[in-house]
């Protein structure tokens, strides 16, 4: 049983607040991670704190010196990191405290997740709750044994002055409480291989969706609770769900949850893409960060719904978004940048949540003159879209029939007068200081802004996504592969660095494999297969099953996660085990397949109690119960017929094509002269060979 001992030694402590300095410290000091590339840590690196960055040298010193570690974890879009920024870490008394008792690293936790995700679960044991910025103090050799989030002033340098003074005096209660710590991070971490369950059914299936649906908001969207995060993958398995187990209250919920994020004000409405979360139920009031992940995630998500669908409002969103993408976050060299931030600069100079995006009623007035009345409806400036000091955030609740037909206009005059007036408020709204960004380039991200890509151009059909999907592509290709086959994670500057992460591999490998979809251009087939087999030799691990999170080719540390929670990102070794399920269908002579399904089984026993944070793991529930077809096309016109087939949702199925036989068994022995055919297989058994992409169609 693990001691808690020191988390008491904080009680209280978020309750008293602290001003920020009013005078701004310009390079007075300039500390190590000066020499940093990140961002964040950049944006520390003129702190009167000693930080350092995460480097093996800075633990040895620490442990050469018996001195305690300071690790505080955030990244640069995070507000409630620079709060603490300004109130602590910019302030000298502070820093004295910090410099004289600990060796103080700064850690981006975009660039380094591997050491994000074991602090973040200590200080779930310790305290019950985590977050940005985290704030850990650990032994030496990197052991925690206290930790927090957001803390203010006095009670920072209250509690710091307290901790090292406690190992000072009573070190055998803080290293025994540490080694209690560290086996139970040890212990949650655990994945047993399941050998004797029976594959997870449709019906046992049914019964988790069941157990879900009791959060389910059915009138607002998204589940019951606030703040609301989109959780992109919930969403998309249940559009999955919906479409082939043929539920159409599941398909009413995911309709309503997507429309009701369009219609919010954690869509830009004027300038496209979406925030990082709702602080409300209605999706009315963002955390106006924007991240590229989110943004990747949900262009495919949408895309999807629209072509299961057909409505309009989800085409509208996937362009929109794709153009805040291209405009604010795309690098010349092809590749994305991370986020930008949820701060910037408001009228008096003073860095303020959200002014880049918000409005007064006197602002719109008098920008908009004449369509003023219209937009005040459309987008409720009113006790409904009101924020705070004034200030309104654009939010919809009604759909355009609703509100043409109160003004008595049609459907193409109300596009005309909104669209009109949206682009009057983004060139006004340009004139503002933007938001900071966060111009590093990250692989795991780009590999999901790639599979965004791809899906609209496949269900939207406009080939300016697909040329910028190869170019995105063909940066990860020159920039990100090493000549072994591994990956870097990060980008800036022109310089790759940092091995990357089993999220980076599994999201570039289902992004090229989704790329081989829609060109049949086999070179993005065999980088993920080269991929798939660099990860299978350096972090597979045979005890459990399952992937580690990190390489055997990297530092050790505390633990080598095993990642398989679905959050806001899909877990590493979900995707992994859906790449591994898809390559299986187009190499059946690899043990790909059986690798999937033993991953699925080490983890369904948690599937009935808590589907949606499983809920990428449950597309192959989906793929192994129902029929799943591996779809090929051969001949002359292959391409043209391939395009024709992509555009279907038809989530039970990967597809295939050349010219003419090619070496993978799908397209061996099918190539008739003369014509252009596609099969409609299951494990490599095909119906009769049909000549359209109607009739293909009809086969599934």
């Amino acid at each position: 049983m693990m001691k808690k001992v020191l988390f008491f030694i904080l009680v209280g402590t978020t309750v008293i607040s602290c001003k920020p300095k009013s005078e701004k410290v310009s390079h007075e000091h300039t500390n190590a991670l000066i020499q940093e590339t990140s961002p964040y840590l950049l944006q520390h690196a003129h702190n009167p704190v000693n930080w350092k960055a995460w480097h093996p040298e800075v633990l040895q010193r620490a442990q050469k010196e018996d001195k305690l570690l300071l690790i505080s974890i955030g990244y640069a879009a995070c507000h409630w990191c620079h709060v603490m920024e300004k109130e602590c870490f910019e302030d000298e008394e502070v820093a004295k405290v910090m410099n004289e008792h600990f060796i103080n690293i700064k850690i981006d936790r975009e660039e380094r997740p591997d050491v994000d995700q074991i602090y973040m679960d200590a200080i779930q044991m310790i305290s019950g709750q985590g977050g940005w910025p985290l704030n850990i103090v650990a032994l030496p050799d990197g052991r925690p044994f206290w930790g927090a989030t957001y803390v203010p002033k006095e009670n920072w340098i209250k509690s710091l002055e307290q901790l090292a003074e406690l190992y000072k005096t009573d070190k055998p209660r803080i290293t025994g409480y540490a080694a209690d710590l560290a086996n139970g991070l040890n212990a949650i971490n655990l994945v047993e291989t399941d050998t004797d369950s029976e594959r997870y059914s449709l019906e046992q299936l049914d019964t988790a969706v069941q157990h879900w649906t009791q959060y389910f908001d059915t009138f607002l969207g998204g589940h019951k609770r606030a703040p609301k995060f989109m959780m992109p993958n919930n969403w998309d398995f249940l559009l999955h769900y919906a479409s082939t187990a043929q539920k159409p209250e599941i398909m009413e919920f995911v309709d309503t949850t997507l429309t009701r994020m369009a219609y919010g004000g954690i869509y830009d409405h004027v300038g496209g893409g979406f925030s990082r979360y709702a602080v409300d139920v209605k999706w009315h009031v963002p955390h106006f960060e924007k991240m590229l992940y989110d943004n990747g995630q949900l262009v495919s998500l949408y895309a999807k719904a629209y072509a299961a669908t057909k409505n309009e409002l989800y085409k509208e969103v996937v362009i929109g978004t794709l153009n805040f993408v291209q405009e604010e976050l795309l690098d010349s060299s092809g590749g994305f940048y991370s986020s930008l931030d949820a701060d910037s600069l408001d009228e008096n100079g003073n860095l303020e949540e959200g002014a880049f995006y918000v409005w007064t009623e006197a602002e719109l007035m008098e920008l908009l003159g004449k369509n003023y009345d219209l937009f005040k409806d459309y987008f409720n400036i009113n006790s409904y879209g009101y924020w705070e000091a004034d200030n309104y955030v654009l939010i919809r609740d009604k759909n355009d029939v609703e509100i043409a037909e109160k003004y008595t206009i049609s459907l193409s005059e109300l596009k005309s007068t909104i669209k009109e007036s949206l682009a009057v408020l983004k060139k006004e709204r340009d004139k503002r200081p933007k938001p900071r960004l966060d111009d590093k380039i990250l692989t795991s991200w780009n590999g999901l802004m790639l599979k965004g890509l791809v899906d609209a151009y496949r269900y939207l059909g406009e080939v300016a996504y697909l040329d910028l999907a190869l170019e995105n592509a063909a940066f990860l290709q020159r920039e990100m592969i090493k000549d072994d086959n591994s990956l870097f994670r990060n980008h800036k500057e022109g310089k790759s660095s940092i091995n990357a992460f089993l999220d980076d591999y599994a999201a570039v490998i289902d992004a090229f494999v989704s790329l081989y979809e829609v060109t049949f251009d086999k070179k993005w087939l065999d980088i993920s297969k080269q991929l798939l087999d660099y990860t299978k030799e350096h972090f597979f691990d045979k005890t459990s099953g399952m992937f580690f999170y990190t390489s055997d080719q990297d530092q050790s540390l505390i633990r080598r996660t095993i990642e398989v929670d679905d959050n806001v990102i899909s877990s590493s070794n979900s995707m992994m085990a859906i790449n591994l399920f898809k390559l299986h269908k187009l190499y059946p002579d690899e043990e790909y397949g059986s690798l999937s399904e033993q991953m699925v089984k080490n983890v369904q026993k948690d599937f009935d109690k808590r589907a949606q944070g499983f809920s990428n793991w449950l597309h192959l529930v989906l793929f192994q119960n129902q029929r799943f077809y591996e779809i090929a096309v051969i001949g002359e016109d292959y391409k043209a017929m391939g395009r024709e087939l992509a555009k279907a949702y038809v989530p039970q199925s990967i597809l295939v094509g050349s010219k003419g036989e090619g070496n993978l068994e799908l397209l061996k022995n099918r190539e008739v002269p003369g014509k252009t055919l596609t099969y409609v297989c299951i494990e490599g058994a095909c119906k009769l060979p049909v000549d359209s992409a109607g009739k293909a169609l009809e086969q599934l």
